[in-house]
């Protein structure tokens, strides 16, 4: 399968990661989940390389047996903030659940995120487990409410990042007039879960809209993510789960109308890479021997950079992914993906070796929305 535009790669910052093993490591700060300048110096590494995304996943609920990561780790629009702060060009996406936020609250946040990094936020909009929506006063919901009421949050997010036209605000000194008020939008949303009724007090994002992502694996998932979402989050511990979600989202767009090329199908893996197998494999063999009982699967991209590189091409021209987010089980994981790994795939065209746009949107080769063109 073709696929038309080049591979886009984004890094998972999450501090110590996915594992209950690296913190353990020497060169790991066993703070790093909590740590700021731990995580500008990953979201630095990403941008040098001209990754276009860095992607924080979150969660609510909490216990002993979670990973460290979970335990201790910053809120989202928080940390993503701070690092536009000290970032110029890549994208910037934090993660919200539609069980437990109001879509008023996300869509002010992640569009405030966008207004800070010029044009570079986007928003992952998952479903959350029962825990975390006890955490937030929902515990009266099932199960069976959250796909209902993801539906609300999703149409509702769309409707208040559209409150303003394009050149609503006139801020003209000379006539005193701020806003051209006809163009100003309520929302007026009435739903089962959900009343809200706007306006949003900002402007409308230099891209049109943040970024929308939605992540899942489910029937249901591929249908709302297909009529709402500019791209999905999709995860799998094999390739055949993975290949059949993302089969299914793309025969899914084409029944919709909708071009594939503008829809970023994304999966997350933890490369281990080295010069050599015999390199990588003594990285893999470091992290086991730090917790024996905690024993981490060996990854899916696995060995010597040449082979990394071709098990990426493959996934890639395969339409398996249009991007892939760099997980971090070894404290160096990203960094070697990004000296070993990213150069062979630039040499081979399929990564692009400076950004050509200024916002998240243009530099995912995504077109800008018209204003409440669903």
């Amino acid at each position: 399968m073709g696929n038309k535009k080049k591979l886009k790669l984004a890094a998972i910052i999450e501090g110590t990661g996915w594992n209950h093993t690296s913190w353990l490591h020497p060169d790991m700060p066993a703070d790093a989940s909590e740590n700021i300048d731990f995580y500008v110096q990953q979201a630095k590494l990403a941008e040098d390389a001209k990754f276009e995304s860095l992607f924080l996943i979150d969660v609510s609920h909490v216990g002993p047996g979670n990973i460290p990561h979970y335990l201790s780790m910053f809120e989202g629009v928080s940390i993503m903030s701070a690092l536009a702060m000290k970032t110029e060009r890549i994208g910037l996406s934090m993660t919200a659940s539609s069980s437990y936020t109001d879509p008023y609250n996300v869509a002010r946040q992640v569009l405030s995120l966008d207004k800070i990094s010029r044009g570079r936020a986007s928003l992952n909009a998952i479903t959350s487990n029962p825990g975390g929506m006890v955490n937030f006063s929902r515990g009266h919901l099932s199960k069976a409410d959250q796909y209902p009421m993801h539906r609300e949050f999703l149409e509702i997010i769309r409707n208040l990042w559209d409150t303003y036209e394009d050149d609503a605000f006139v801020r003209d000194k000379e006539n005193g007039i701020f806003l051209n008020q006809y163009k100003m939008h309520l929302t007026n949303y009435r739903g089962q879960y959900f009343s809200v009724e706007g306006p949003l007090n900002i402007s409308r994002s230099v891209q049109g809209r943040p970024v929308l992502y939605t992540a899942g694996s489910s029937p249901t998932f591929v249908d709302m993510a297909t009529t709402y979402t500019d791209g999905a989050f999709i995860g799998g511990f094999s390739l055949q789960e993975i290949k059949h979600t993302a089969m299914a989202l793309r025969k899914k767009l084409d029944e919709k109308n909708r071009n594939p090329d503008n829809f970023v199908i994304a999966t997350s893996q933890n490369p281990i890479v080295g010069r050599t197998d015999a390199e990588a494999y003594q990285k893999y063999m470091e992290l086991v021997a730090l917790n024996p009982y905690q024993r981490i699967a060996p990854p899916l991209f696995f060995g010597s950079a040449e082979s990394v590189a071709d098990e990426i091409q493959n996934w890639y021209e395969g339409g398996i992914m249009d991007m892939l987010m760099i997980k971090q089980d070894h404290p160096y994981g990203l960094r070697d993906f990004i000296e070993l790994v990213v150069p062979i795939l630039q040499e081979r065209g399929i990564f692009h070796t400076e950004y050509e746009e200024t916002t998240l949107r243009g530099n995912l080769e995504l077109p800008k929305p018209a204003f409440r063109n669903f």
